[in-house]
């Protein structure tokens, strides 16, 4: 799929949630427009996707000075159109790629990038993964949050993007014949320590949350994956509560050749099963490192989808969607999968 080629960084007015509260309906691909006074309106960065902001223009979890800046992007060298990164995003939104028809089965997944909160990888950690979901009928909605480097909190601004994105998902499921009992987030990562805390913390998020259209959709993701995660809630010797419907989670990361990571992949999984929540599943890989990082044979590690020269760490998507669809995620939408089945009170039926 070809990327968008000739983005343009201009803003133009648009109207996201209407004066009677109801929830914002999508933007179709923007066209560019005179700059005015209205938020930037982020731009597609896989062609063919339906761009949403997160918030309202008034929303207070926005920053009224630099609302209006236009995002700014890292176009590769070699492939002509695409973007590998993006930083300074002041409006946060989510990019819709949904399938339609025979082969959808009503699964989303969000796509949080990595970065270290100083950019958002989404080359590598989201564009590329649009073809790769659409074979097995997964929409996929890639999600640009807000980034440290540009002066926001991870906690408090990143994490709050990501149960939003959710929200928001939810909200149109039955407009983009998605399951809203089929909805997650997946992170890379620095984009972990987003879908980590969603994994957890959504029941706090909802109660902090209870006003505006979406006060009645449900946070909770149905299903988290964490690839190379950054640290979770339960690093250095953290105790949160576990919910008794915390969603099943995918993990993996390099063992000793990316330790850092994998010491924080393991704190998840370990306190997961210690609560003896169902369905958690990790890998981790002896020939591996952290993206980036030089091998042995002196290449690069690379990130997201990609086969890595045919080592086994180069297969993790494809042990992900074995286990997305032995937990019947893959099943015609409408059909209760063996995730919900097995997680007490799971369901977000309704919302």
């Amino acid at each position: 799929m070809k990327a968008l080629v000739g983005i343009l960084a201009i803003s133009f007015s648009c109207g996201v949630f209407g004066a009677g509260g109801e929830i914002p309906e999508p933007l179709g691909v923007p066209h560019p427009g005179p700059t005015n006074d209205a938020p930037y309106a982020p731009q597609p960065i896989v062609q063919g996707g339906i761009v949403i902001p997160l918030y309202p223009a008034d929303s207070p979890q926005l920053n009224p000075d630099r609302v209006r800046e236009a995002e700014q992007y890292n176009l590769s060298k070699s492939v002509p159109g695409r973007i590998n990164s993006i930083v300074n995003i002041h409006n946060p939104s989510i990019e819709v790629h949904k399938v339609d028809g025979g082969i959808n089965t009503g699964a989303a997944v969000i796509l949080a990038a990595g970065g270290g909160h100083n950019t958002l990888n989404v080359g590598s950690e989201s564009a590329d993964f649009v073809p790769y979901f659409f074979q097995y009928g997964v929409s996929t909605i890639i999600l640009r949050n807000r980034l440290r480097r540009d002066g926001y909190n991870v906690q408090s601004n990143a994490v709050h993007d990501a149960f939003q994105a959710i929200r928001l998902v939810r909200a149109h499921a039955k407009e983009w014949n998605i399951d809203p009992n089929k909805i997650g987030i997946m992170g890379f990562s620095a984009g972990a320590e987003l879908a980590a805390p969603a994994a957890i913390f959504f029941e706090e998020f909802e109660k902090e949350n209870n006003s505006g259209p979406l006060k009645d959709v449900s946070a909770r993701p149905d299903f988290v994956a964490m690839i190379y995660p950054g640290p979770s809630p339960f690093a250095k010797g953290a105790t949160p509560e576990i919910p008794a419907n915390t969603p099943p989670a995918f993990i993996t990361c390099g063992g000793s050749g990316d330790r850092g990571h994998a010491i924080w992949a393991d704190e998840y999984f370990r306190a997961m099963l210690d609560a003896r929540v169902p369905n958690v599943e990790m890998h981790i890989y002896g020939n591996a490192r952290h993206p980036g990082e030089v091998m042995p044979d002196g290449s690069h590690m690379a990130a997201g989808l990609s086969y890595r020269n045919g080592i086994p760490f180069g297969t993790w998507q494809d042990r992900f969607m074995d286990w997305f669809r032995d937990l019947g995620f893959l099943q015609k939408p409408g059909v209760e999968t063996r995730a919900a089945k097995e997680n007490s009170g799971a369901t977000n039926k309704g919302k």
